[in-house]
């Protein structure tokens, strides 16, 4: 979960995950895109999943105004927000048939761990549906799903305005950060229910001879983020570099 955190910043044109924009910024030779068809249903794709997105931003806020409170407002986006973070598993089709050119294995695990958090954690573990951890999140997914997709639609119309591209590789230092630090709280905030239910464990003996252990399980990707978090930070922060100040010397050009 620590790496689809870092998706705002190191995915690729077309909603599947190619690194092609620090490709682009350090003069590598660029790969041919997608045909018409598929950059059509590219665009499509990625446009249906800012508006998701931008549902679900409003819904927040059309919630907090009407409550006065920002407690519990998962409620208000529940269904909107599993939906769309369901809908990215369609990025690794997109992978696999090769319209993105990305890695199939980078991205289903990027895509994965979101679901993941969404179905096997917070949709699993009612009890931690309200804490505050879990909006620390869904801010920092939503956010950065807004620029990400409208970053890729305007990207595959080779109209990319600077703003998006500046968004896209700067507002991560903050919502990077917050998505990790919502993600693992969440997941602490549910080791005591997990544990209490036995909840998706398996224990012996059974016919099977295999036993799992869901609360070690959720321990263990706690203790990824550990490794994982500091490595993509600082990638990110270097592709910024690239990818920013490459813009900038393409403006003293033009």
């Amino acid at each position: 979960m620590a790496a689809a955190a870092a998706t705002a910043a190191t995915k690729g044109n077309g909603g599947g995950g190619a690194r092609a924009g620090a490709g682009e910024a350090g003069g590598a030779r660029k790969k041919k895109g997608p045909g018409p068809l598929a950059t059509a249903y590219l665009v499509i794709y990625n446009v249906v999943m800012t508006a998701g997105w931008l549902v679900i931003a409003v819904g927040l806020v059309r919630a907090y105004l009407a409550k006065g409170s920002y407690h519990s407002l998962y409620y208000s986006i529940e269904k909107p927000l599993k939906f769309f973070q369901t809908g990215a598993l369609l990025e690794i089709l997109h992978c696999a048939v090769g319209i993105v050119p990305s890695s199939v294995v980078l991205t289903s695990f990027q895509v994965m761990s979101r679901v993941f958090l969404i179905w096997a954690v917070t949709h699993s573990v009612k009890e931690v549906q309200s804490e505050d951890s879990v909006l620390l999140f869904v801010i920092a997914w939503t956010i950065t799903e807004i620029i990400r997709y409208s970053f890729y639609t305007f990207s595959l119309l080779n109209h990319l305005p600077y703003l998006i591209k500046w968004a896209r590789y700067t507002l991560f230092i903050v919502l990077y950060p917050m998505g990790v630090s919502g993600e693992l709280l969440t997941i602490y905030a549910a080791l005591p229910f997990v544990r209490q239910a036995g909840l998706y464990s398996i224990s012996l003996p059974n016919k099977y001879n295999f036993s799992f252990d869901y609360y070690a399980f959720l321990i263990l990707i706690m203790i990824s983020y550990i490794p994982i978090f500091p490595q993509l930070y600082f990638h990110m922060i270097h592709q910024r570099r690239k990818v920013l100040s490459h813009t900038e010397e393409h403006k003293k050009f033009e």
